[in-house]
């Protein structure tokens, strides 16, 4: 039980990789706030934690208004007062060209990416400063780092840009005792993978070289020690969760 009697907001937790992170750590002792915008699949993760017997709020809204993150926040102080864990998950990715894609979609995907996971950290981080003590885990991409063509301009650059926000507050915010850090998966089973033709499936494997596509519980383990004590002298990092795909 690493993250027993800890209280942790997940955003975009309503499946895939979210689903699973909140699923993780409840396993592991938390209370937690889900969050995002299918209320329906949110009350089913819900359901699940507290079959876990844990504690679990749901809550449905935009992430890229900076009002939903406090109202999370918000949500988090009444019911448990305190806040000492936020996985910033809540994202969206296009597959748009560069000439392709308007300036609505551009922005978009910067709104929900970057704009979303600053709005989150600001929500949280008074109540983490006044306890001196959080973790705050990003989650990014391994486009982030190098680009990929079946990725859009826009969802690199938030990606990159989300990275960046990592390091700033890590280094801003280890006098509190805060740490931050950020998880980059590559290739990962999820509904959206569930979509790859055979033939681009094969094209994707053959560039991994540990052999085979990561699964949301590999990105869910390395956020859960991200969040417990193991990681406390662990900040500004963004991990690679890939099979090696990209290393740096």
């Amino acid at each position: 039980m690493l993250l027993e009697g800890k209280i942790a907001i997940v955003t975009g937790a309503s499946r895939g990789i979210g689903r699973e992170i909140a699923l993780t750590l409840a396993e592991n002792g938390a209370s937690l706030v889900i969050s995002g915008n299918k209320e329906d699949l949110l009350k089913e993760v819900a359901g699940e934690i507290e079959k876990l017997n844990q504690k679990c709020i749901i809550h449905t809204g935009d992430i890229s208004k900076p009002e939903t993150s406090k109202d999370i926040a918000s949500k988090a102080i009444e019911a448990f007062g305190k806040i000492d864990i936020l996985v910033n998950n809540a994202g969206v990715n296009t597959r748009i060209p560069t000439l392709e894609l308007q300036p609505e979609e551009w922005q978009k995907v910067i709104n929900i990416n970057l704009s979303g996971t600053f709005y989150s950290c600001s929500a949280v981080l008074p109540h983490m400063i006044k306890q001196q003590y959080g973790k705050i885990i990003n989650v990014s991409s391994t486009t982030a780092k190098t680009p990929h063509r079946n990725a859009s301009p826009s969802y690199g650059a938030s990606k990159a840009g989300v990275n960046y926000l990592t390091q700033h507050l890590a280094l801003e915010m280890a006098k509190n005792n805060i740490c931050v850090n950020a998880v980059c998966p590559g290739p990962i089973e999820t509904d959206m993978s569930l979509q790859w033709t055979e033939d681009y499936r094969k094209q994707v494997l053959a560039k991994i070289p540990l052999g085979r596509i990561g699964e949301s519980k590999d990105v869910a383990n390395t956020v859960l020690f991200l969040a417990s004590n193991m990681s406390d002298f662990i900040t500004g990092e963004s991990i690679n969760i890939n099979g090696g795909t990209y290393m740096n």
